[in-house]
């Protein structure tokens, strides 16, 4: 009997939630840097910690960017200006509203922007972390971090308490400024006391993302309840502390105490990853992993600098887009104001030091990119020549062509592997861009600073004013580029199964940092595969086959398999990125996880790999510099297939065979002596 497991309807099958994927990228890489760590320990330590920090830095990013887009833009820049507002009827009735009342009614679009992401995230909640795995998993089974620990993937609590926590931070942050924009200076004790109480709101939540679930469902169910009122009964007496004020001092600009947030907000996400990175190393050199990281051990700063990347110009086009349209086309800076008729409409620096960032970081870090390629191309192009000598030594001479096009097969499909350096200097670049924190504080921006370095306060700043509006519009494609991809995600089932790749590797760990981000298909799939084996283990042997992917939830589904069941269970991988993969970049999870996986199957495992195959690759053949687990049975683990099977064409062919790379493995005459092999390595005595 053969059945197949599909999950693809977890992560592309809906085009509306690939869609959606893509939006929520930076809290995708935000929630995927924990698990980049260098040991398996620090998951909800000090470490962890930190990254949880940083992820709620990004929900409070994201709603200052919609309060920077509502209040202040809008609300304080843009209504007050006829010819701002002209001919914009959905505009045109805030200007009768007082200015308290306006920014009090603008603040429901931020509000109610988290509670779409908290829909969201409770939706997939009930669709992929409703099953139930049984047994159900002992109390703070979470602390040990082990793949093999019951209920790993049960991370529901831990996403619905991280939820009620974020949700808290943005509605604090929303509060806070709106209190600051109605108050500026003058502030009576009612609004005083408000602003203390919504201040107090964000510093407990941020106390909280570092403090442990409570170990009782029940009392964390209670807690959860008791912020959720302290959340509503703050931003409601703040709402109507606003709404009620008539007198507000207004001034030209930005919005009181706006800059100075979003500023703040990046200083403390530039600390934080100082942090994590400081943290990172120190556990990498206390335990260094038994092979060299892919990305130099540097996974989890590199990724976590990657979401704020990645969030900043989210943000940043989010707010640059609604100030060109709101001033018709023009991009205003401190350089060159709008007329007076329109407004100041000027964004906050930090947005424009983010711009600079980016396009800097976008140019060194293909620079890099192409560096490494040609550095790295001899090298590659030796090891090919290796394979192809070993593979056909008595090819023909008119078999010439062929081999080439195999080497270049070759050759590119070991192109992942070299784009390590590109990744740190990518780290490196970030982190010295968040050198502009200290400019971004006292409220320099980019044209400023290039004036004060020059002596020549036109020529330069207007130069700088350029490259920074070239960086703006360039962050600002790179992220249509990414809207539209979601769009064509919508429209065609080719392109989501091209997102759906890069999110089986975004979206494989249970989310422990951030709760908005995509939901852990695994914490579905992996319960459902462990009770189907298990149901058909009861009537004898199984043998899991796993493909490309498929292979690393076969894995884990192993992992999680009572030793009652195991006896009676083998597992075929081809395709796999197990080492090539996952063990390099998430060495807390690497080869000693791999050793265990062979271990409980007593070494029923094979693993067809090709040399062609730009995914897959052996797992411990020590040829390629993967470690043995000390026991010889892992040496008939992997078998390698030669690709293709020849570089002639057969007397019975019109064509040579072709270069199957990744496709396929299940219809080769290798896949069906490995399922035999496997079937006789059953140890007859534990199948009665």
């Amino acid at each position: 009997m053969v059945e197949a497991y599909r999950w693809g309807a977890l992560t592309a099958g809906a085009a509306v939630r690939t869609a959606s994927m893509l939006l929520l990228l930076p809290f995708m890489l935000g929630n995927l840097a924990i698990w980049l760590r260098p040991t398996s320990s620090d998951r909800f330590g000090l470490l962890g910690g930190l990254c949880r920090l940083l992820a709620g830095s990004l929900t409070v990013a994201f709603t200052l960017a919609i309060v920077g887009v509502t209040m202040n833009l809008v609300g304080w820049q843009c209504v007050p200006y006829a010819a701002c507002r002209a001919h914009r009827p959905y505009l045109s009735w805030l200007v009768a509203l007082p200015m308290g009342t306006r920014l009090a009614v603008l603040a429901l679009l931020p509000l109610v922007a988290l509670r779409l992401f908290w829909a969201i995230g409770a939706r997939s909640a009930r669709a992929f972390e409703g099953f139930r795995p049984s047994p159900p998993r002992p109390p703070r089974a979470e602390m040990t971090g082990s793949l093999s620990t019951p209920g790993f993937w049960d991370d529901e609590r831990l996403t619905s308490w991280l939820r009620h926590i974020h949700v808290g931070l943005g509605a604090g942050m929303v509060d806070v400024s709106l209190l600051i924009g109605v108050s500026g200076d003058r502030r009576n004790l009612v609004g005083a006391l408000l602003l203390d109480a919504a201040a107090g709101l964000v510093l407990f939540c941020v106390v909280l993302l570092f403090l442990p679930v409570p170990a009782g469902h029940g009392q964390s169910r209670r807690f959860l309840r008791l912020l959720w009122m302290v959340v509503a009964g703050v931003t409601a007496l703040s709402l109507g502390y606003a709404a009620s004020t008539r007198e507000v001092p207004v001034v030209v600009g930005q919005m009181p105490g706006y800059e100075g947030s979003v500023a703040g907000v990046v200083a403390v996400q530039g600390v934080l990853l100082v942090m994590i990175a400081a943290v990172t190393v120190a556990r990498q050199r206390r335990h260094p992993p038994r092979a060299r990281p892919f990305l130099r051990g540097l996974g989890t700063p590199l990724v976590a600098a990657l979401s704020v990347i990645v969030a900043s110009a989210f943000t940043a086009t989010l707010v640059f887009r609604v100030a060109d349209h709101l001033d018709r086309g023009n991009i205003p800076d401190p350089i060159r104001p709008n007329p007076p008729a329109l407004g100041p409409l000027e964004p906050p620096v930090a947005y424009w030091w983010a711009a600079l960032a980016g396009l800097t970081a976008l140019l060194i870090v293909t620079l890099f990119a192409a560096l490494s390629l040609l550095t790295s191309r001899r090298r590659r192009r030796a090891r090919a020549e290796r394979v192809v000598e070993q593979d056909y030594p008595d090819a023909p001479a008119s078999a010439a062509p062929r081999l080439e096009a195999v080497r270049d097969t070759i050759a590119r499909s070991h192109v992942a592997e070299e784009l390590g350096p590109m990744l740190v200097a990518f780290f490196v670049i970030s982190s010295l861009g968040l050198a502009s924190v200290v400019l971004d504080l006292v409220g320099i921006g980019p044209t400023q600073i290039a004036a004060m370095i020059s002596g020549e306060r036109d020529g330069t700043a207007m130069l700088a004013a350029y490259v920074t509006d070239a960086g703006i519009w360039v962050i600002s494609l790179l992220v249509i580029g990414l809207l539209v991809l979601g769009f064509r995600a919508y429209r065609s089932a080719e392109t989501r199964r091209l997102v759906a790749i890069l999110w089986d590797l975004g979206t494989f760990w249970p989310r422990t940092v951030h709760p908005f981000a995509p939901p852990c298909y695994a914490a579905r799939a992996v319960p459902e595969l462990v009770k189907r084996v298990s149901g058909l283990a009861a009537r004898g042997r199984v043998v899991i086959s796993g493909h490309s992917h498929g292979s690393v939830l076969a894995a884990a589904t192993v992992l999680q398999l009572s030793p009652a069941v195991l006896p009676r269970v083998a597992m075929l991988s081809y395709g796999c990125p197990l080492h090539r993969i996952y063990a390099r970049l998430y060495p807390a999870y690497g080869e000693r996880t791999l050793c265990d996986l062979g271990e409980r199957l007593e070494w029923r495992w094979r693993n067809l790999w090709r040399d062609t195959d730009p995914i897959g690759g052996p797992v411990f053949d020590g040829r390629r510099g993967v470690r043995s687990c000390g026991d010889g049975a892992a040496e008939a683990v992997d078998v390698r297939l030669r690709d293709p099977r020849s570089v002639t064409i057969d007397p019975a062919d019109t064509v040579p065979p072709p270069v199957e790379r990744h496709w396929p493995y299940h219809t080769q005459p290798e896949y069906q002596a490995a399922v035999r092999d496997l079937s006789g390595l059953f140890d007859p005595d534990g199948l009665r």
